[in-house]
C-alpha cells in the first residue's frame, strides 16, 4: 500500500524514471503534472505529502490548501519558487540540491567571461558575414593580470576562482556571509560591494534572489563599474536590472555582457538584449550536462521522499521548521 503521493508539479525532462526509483524505494506514488499557476498546483495537487518543484510557484496560498503537504524539494539550488517563510509557519520542509553542477556552472561562467572578453561573438559574425578582420574586435585587452570580482564567495564562485588563477587573474570577492580569513585561506581578497565594482575588469554575480538581492546590480552599480569591464550572471535574471543593464551597455558606459538567465525567460522576442553586439546570452544552459542533470533529478527525488517519510535531511534549507515538525535521524 503506498505512503502517500508524491507530486512533480512540473517538468522539461524527458523522463522522470530517477525520480520514480527513489520515490518508489520509500513506498510512495509519483504523479507527474505540469502546473503553471498557484491554482493549478491546488487543483492537480491537492492530496500530496511532498512536492517536487522546478517553476510552478509553491506560495503560502497552495501550502494552506495542501493538508497533508511535508515536504517541497526544489529542482535546483535556488529556492525562489518557495514562500519559506509560510512553508515554516505550516511544517513544510524546503530542500534543494546544493551539490549539483558545481563544475558545469563554474566552466559555463568562465567561458562567457573569456568570450565576452575576447569578443569572439563580433568576430564569428563578422567572419559568418564573408568578412575576415581582427580589427572590428578592437580593443581587446590581456587577460593575464586583470581582476575578477565574485558578488558572492560560496561553492560556485570558489570553483570560478580556482579556475581563473591558471590565467594568473586577480580574484576579489563579495560576500557578507564569509569570513575575511576563509577567503584569504583559498587565495581570495574580501572587500565591500563598491569596492568590487569599482575595481574589477570582470564581474561574476553568484548569489540567491532573495528580497534583498533583487535589482543587487541597477543604475547606481552599475556607473561604478569601468567602462571597460565585463559584467557576468549565471545566478537568476532578477539580480540585474536589464533595463539599466541595456542603457549601460548602449552608451558605452560597459564593454559587455555574459547571461545565462534573463529577467524573463525564455528571453522575450521583443527584448532590448536582443541585438547589442557585446552581449551574450544562453538559454539557462549553465547547469546543464547529462552527469548533473541525472544528479540533480535522483537527489530531489531521493531527500524528499526521506523527509516526507519523516526522516532528517541536510538538504532542509528552512532550518526553524525542525521546531514545528518530528523528524528521526535516519540510520
Amino acid at each position: 500500500m503506498s505512503r502517500g503521493k508524491i507530486y512533480v508539479t512540473d517538468y522539461e525532462y524527458a523522463t522522470l524514471e530517477p525520480e520514480r526509483m527513489e520515490v518508489e524505494k520509500l513506498g510512495f506514488e509519483l504523479v507527474p503534472k505540469q502546473c503553471r499557476t498557484e491554482d493549478d498546483v491546488i487543483r492537480e495537487c491537492k492530496d500530496a505529502v511532498a512536492l517536487l518543484d522546478q517553476y510552478a510557484p509553491i506560495t503560502r496560498k497552495v501550502m494552506e490548501h495542501l493538508p497533508n503537504l511535508r515536504a517541497v524539494g526544489r529542482y535546483g539550488v535556488g529556492v525562489n519558487t518557495v514562500d519559506l517563510e509560510a512553508a515554516t509557519e505550516n511544517g513544510v520542509c524546503v530542500l534543494n540540491v546544493p551539490d549539483y553542477c558545481q563544475d558545469e556552472v563554474s566552466n559555463h561562467t568562465f567561458s562567457l567571461l573569456l568570450a565576452c572578453a575576447r569578443k569572439l561573438p563580433v568576430l564569428f559574425d563578422q567572419v559568418q558575414a564573408g568578412e575576415w578582420d581582427y580589427k572590428v574586435s578592437k580593443p581587446i585587452s590581456r587577460l593575464r593580470g586583470q581582476t575578477l570580482g565574485l558578488v558572492g564567495f560560496g561553492r560556485i564562485p570558489r570553483m570560478v576562482a580556482e579556475k581563473a588563477k591558471a590565467f594568473s587573474v586577480h580574484v576579489i570577492a563579495y560576500d557578507p556571509y564569509v569570513s575575511r580569513a576563509e577567503a584569504e585561506l583559498l587565495g581570495v581578497q574580501l572587500v565591500s560591494l563598491d569596492a568590487l565594482l569599482e575595481t574589477a575588469d570582470l564581474i561574476s554575480i553568484h548569489v540567491p534572489l532573495t528580497k534583498d538581492t533583487h535589482h543587487l546590480i541597477s543604475v547606481d552599480q552599475l556607473k561604478r563599474m569601468k567602462p571597460t569591464a565585463i559584467l557576468v550572471n549565471t545566478s537568476r535574471g532578477q539580480l540585474v536590472d536589464e533595463k539599466a543593464l541595456c542603457r549601460a551597455l548602449k552608451d558605452g558606459r560597459l564593454a559587455g555582457a555574459g547571461l545565462d538567465v534573463t529577467e524573463c525567460e525564455p528571453l522575450e522576442a521583443g527584448s532590448e538584449l536582443r541585438g547589442i553586439p557585446n552581449v551574450i546570452i544562453t538559454p539557462h544552459a549553465a547547469w546543464y550536462s547529462e552527469e548533473a542533470e541525472r544528479e540533480l533529478k535522483t537527489k530531489n527525488a531521493r531527500n524528499t521522499a526521506e523527509v516526507a517519510a519523516g526522516f532528517d535531511n541536510p538538504a532542509i534549507v528552512n532550518h526553524a521548521v525542525r521546531g514545528k515538525v518530528c523528524l528521526q535521524i535516519r540510520s
